[in-house]
């Protein structure tokens, strides 16, 4: 993986961080619904504006079918689940759940793209998350994974995001990153609207009546910066590359959203902070450093089953 790439997914990552920090922000304002419905239909909207100066192609007709089950799953079903989680939790402990990522995406990309994982992002994958174990303090009384509703609906986000990879890879070989995006974005906004238009009592068009010029600035953020820029970084790194050593680099989030959690939402602050940072660093360097790939040191995906061959 390139070192530019390397270092533009890290720094997205510290930007995408900021999301859960955010939520809890405009969860005063609308609900879990109405963020993920108006956050995605304005970056369905900006890529749907640009798409004639867009290079390359979009989907195929006969690819639309994936495109529509990545667009619902990645940007209706998984948002409102992550949104609600942090609603009901702290904007901190969904932070350090991401650490878990790493791990979901590794065992996505072997079992159904069938790479290669090296034992070192293992390793890497497990100092990561001992840093976590250090910035969370679970052996204490009071510690975060206590919210078993917020975190259970943040984990199951996040195997709903795995599929962004898993889908998304194998159609890169013939589509355009961004209009990739722009079909997905377009296929889960519509999906999000329907949602919207069945629910009772307040919903997203209600919201865009009362919002304040805040709630739409921040909004803007989440749409522009970590749904368009953000999701067409990831498409572009992991067409370059694999999905596994791509998905390592969201241990930043944890680190950097715990951060944010503690110093703008004045969530508590405890002495681990340091050695949880540390390690988190230190997973990453162990898990992205080059090394040799020998057959000792990966682990093998499921393999297919046989197929009978007949003879003549």
């Amino acid at each position: 993986m390139k070192t530019l790439f390397v270092a533009l997914l890290i720094g997205m990552n510290l930007l995408w961080a900021g999301s859960y920090a955010i939520f809890k922000v405009l969860g005063e304002h609308i609900d879990s619904g109405s963020i993920a419905t108006i956050r995605f239909a304005i970056a369905a909207l900006c890529l749907i504006a640009a798409w004639p100066w867009l290079p390359g192609k979009g989907p195929q007709a006969r690819e639309w079918l994936r495109v529509f089950a990545m667009g619902v799953i990645v940007f209706c079903i998984a948002p409102r689940l992550q949104v609600e989680a942090v609603h009901l939790g702290k904007a901190g402990d969904t932070s350090l759940l991401m650490a878990l990522d790493p791990l979901l995406t590794a065992f996505a990309a072997a079992l159904f793209l069938r790479e290669k994982v090296p034992a070192r992002r293992w390793w890497g994958c497990g100092v990561g998350m001992l840093g976590v174990v250090l910035l969370s303090r679970i052996w204490q009384g009071d510690m975060p994974l206590k919210g078993l509703l917020a975190n259970t609906l943040f984990i199951l986000s996040m195997v709903c995001e795995t599929f962004y990879s898993v889908i998304g890879k194998p159609l890169l070989e013939k589509s355009n990153p961004m209009k990739l995006v722009g079909a997905a974005l377009v296929s889960g906004t519509v999906v999000n609207v329907c949602i919207e238009l069945g629910k009772p009592g307040a919903n997203a068009f209600q919201a865009v009546q009362t919002m304040p010029l805040s709630a739409w600035m921040w909004l803007i953020y989440l749409a522009v910066v970590c749904t368009v820029v953000g999701y067409t970084l990831w498409f572009l790194v992991i067409r370059e590359t694999e999905v596994n050593i791509a998905g390592l680099t969201v241990l930043m989030q944890p680190m950097a959203g715990w951060l944010l959690s503690v110093f703008w939402l004045k969530e508590s602050f405890h002495s681990g902070q340091f050695w949880g940072a540390a390690a988190i660093v230190a997973g990453l360097a162990i898990g992205l450093t080059r090394g040799s790939t020998s057959k000792s040191e990966t682990l093998r995906p499921v393999p297919l089953p046989l197929q009978v061959v007949a003879k003549d």
